[in-house]
């Protein structure tokens, strides 16, 4: 995987959302890219990666896009391309990402499965520094202490810890493998208050309906991509 950047930030944070379970990440960095004063500053190719773009309200939507925000000095990593069969590349390009800019932390967001009908989801986190440990605290936030963590979050926090990278992750209680707009906005509420974006969850609330119609979209048409490439690599083995 090759990454290509137009500009490198120094020692940004990096808000990483990859399609889960949920749809947690992706639905969360979209949504800051369209709150916060954004610019796209790169992206991550790859030929495995399934060739397609999105066209929404005029504007190409890539498959992986790198944005920034100079105010609160944020990269957001934005992914609706599929990461199966991908994970362990995916994650070691993130950590390459993070070297380049000398990042000062990672943020994942990642969904995960309750069976807690309850109307507000909770929210956890896991941190491997002690100092961001003590400040989720102090908003409240419940640590994650006992859990499997899979996928691209699973490998960047492995070698995060092997690295000595700081790195958090916010997780957020989801019953849905559908797009959950609501769980999304519990983590806004925790990034809000840990990062001080003075960001307002509540349109993502009440627009829920619409927003989750359009990443469903656009992660259904990436699934579909994927599915007729591979199709031709048969073809073209046999």
């Amino acid at each position: 995987m090759e990454i290509v950047l137009t500009k490198k930030p120094k020692s940004p944070v990096i808000i990483e959302g990859f399609p889960g379970f949920g749809l947690i990440g992706t639905i969360v960095t979209e949504y800051l890219i369209d709150h916060l004063e954004t610019e796209s500053i790169g992206t991550i190719f790859s030929e495995e990666i399934p060739p397609m773009v999105a066209v929404h309200k005029g504007r190409v939507v890539q498959p992986i896009e790198i944005f920034y925000n100079k105010k609160y000095n944020l990269v957001l990593l934005h992914v609706v391309t599929n990461p199966a069969g991908l994970e362990w590349e995916f994650g070691e390009t993130v950590m390459k990402l993070a070297k380049m800019l000398q990042t000062k932390e990672i943020i994942s967001v990642e969904g995960v499965g309750s069976s807690n009908m309850e109307e507000e989801p909770r929210t956890f986190y896991y941190s491997n520094r002690e100092t961001k440990k003590k400040e989720f605290e102090k908003m409240k936030i419940e640590e994650l202490k006992e859990g499997v963590i899979m996928g691209v979050t699973g490998i960047v926090l492995l070698k995060a810890k092997n690295q000595e990278q700081p790195m958090s992750c916010v997780f957020a209680e989801t019953h849905s493998a559908m797009p959950d707009s609501k769980a999304a906005a519990s983590v806004i509420k925790v990034l809000d208050k840990y990062l001080g974006l003075k960001i307002d969850p509540l349109p993502l609330e009440q627009e829920a309906e619409k927003f989750e119609g359009k990443l469903k979209a656009l992660v259904e048409k990436s699934q579909e991509a994927s599915e007729i490439q591979k199709k031709k690599q048969l073809s073209y083995m046999g």
